[in-house]
Formats: C-alpha cells, structure tokens, sequence
C-alpha cells in the first residue's frame, strides 16, 4: 500500500499503517513548524535516535528530507 507524505511516496505494509504514518507526518511536521526537538538537545540528536528505530518513522524523516 503506499501513501503521499510531503509530496513524497512512502509503502506500508498493513492498511492500520498508514494511520501511523499520518499521525508520525504531524508529529514531525509540527516538530520542524515550532523547532522542537525535546527531549532531545539538538535537531540531529533526534533525528539519528529516530532513524534508528526505522520502519515508518524513518520513511517518514526521507520524506521530509531529513534523513
């Protein structure tokens, strides 16, 4: 199944995926919109932590060019 974050194209593997995908997008996009990375100290701590996890949160951050 795939589905468009940021004009991008992302696939999920189960239909339930891609209210995820949609819920981690507003995540990110209101993180990017108020420059809040916390807990995190740095936009680049966060970032390195969330790739690691993969998955949709990590397609979701190539979407948006963050990684």
């Amino acid at each position: 199944m795939e589905l468009k974050i940021n004009g991008r194209t992302i696939s999920v593997r189960f239909k339930s995926d891609v209210v995820v995908a949609q819920r981690v997008a507003a995540h990110i996009q209101r993180r990017i919109e108020e420059d809040d990375w916390l807990p995190f100290k740095t936009k680049k701590e966060a970032l390195e932590s969330w790739q690691k996890l993969g998955g949709i949160r990590a397609q979701v951050l190539r979407a948006y060019d963050l990684i």
